[in-house]
C-alpha cells in the first residue's frame, strides 16, 4: 500500500479541474494524474453538477499530491494561497514563468508572482533568493529587496548584481 501524504492541497475550480490538471501536468516533468472521480445523481440538488461530469482529480506535481475539485462558482481562488516554484537558474525561472503566464495575468504582480489562466497564484523564484534575503549583512539583503521590488519576472543576474553591491 502506498504511503498516504498527510496533508494535501485541494484547489476549488468552477468546472475546469480536469483541464487545469492536464495543463499543470504538461508543465511539470515529474507529474501524473492519479485518479479521477465523477459526479453521480446523488446530491445533485446540492452540487447541481451534471451526472458523469468530473468531480475530483487527484494528481501529483514534483512528488507532491494535490486535489482539484469542480465545486461550482461558489468560491474563487485568490492570492491568499500560492505555490512557490524554487528554480535553480534563470532558464528554469523563464520556463515556468513563460508556461504559467500563458492566458494568465502577471500584470500588477511583482517579485515573481503571477496568476495563471485558472486563477491559481504562483511564485516563480530562484532558490538562491532565500539565502540572499537572509544574509547577515543587512545591506546586501536590503539591496536585493530593492531590486526585487522592481521586478515582475525575476532576473537572477540583477539580483546577484544588487547582492554584490554593483
Amino acid at each position: 500500500m502506498p504511503t498516504l501524504q498527510k496533508i494535501t492541497a485541494n484547489l476549488w475550480f468552477d468546472t475546469q479541474a480536469e483541464e487545469a490538471v492536464k495543463y499543470y501536468c504538461s508543465i511539470f516533468n515529474n507529474s501524473r494524474i492519479i485518479k479521477t472521480s465523477y459526479f453521480g445523481s446523488e446530491g445533485h440538488e446540492i452540487h447541481k453538477m451534471p451526472e458523469g461530469s468530473v468531480m475530483v482529480v487527484e494528481y501529483e506535481l514534483e512528488g507532491i499530491q494535490f486535489l482539484a475539485l469542480n465545486g461550482g462558482p461558489v468560491f474563487k481562488l485568490n492570492e491568499a494561497v500560492s505555490f512557490v516554484i524554487n528554480c535553480n537558474d534563470q532558464a528554469e525561472v523563464d520556463y515556468y514563468w513563460n508556461k504559467l503566464t500563458v492566458g494568465g495575468n502577471e500584470i500588477d504582480q511583482q517579485c515573481g508572482w503571477l496568476k495563471d489562466k485558472f486563477g491559481v497564484s504562483w511564485q516563480v523564484i530562484p532558490a538562491i533568493l532565500g539565502d540572499m534575503m537572509a544574509d547577515k549583512d543587512r545591506q546586501k539583503a536590503s539591496r536585493v529587496m530593492k531590486a526585487l521590488l522592481q521586478m515582475k519576472k525575476i532576473d537572477i543576474a540583477a539580483l546577484q548584481k544588487a547582492y554584490d553591491g554593483n
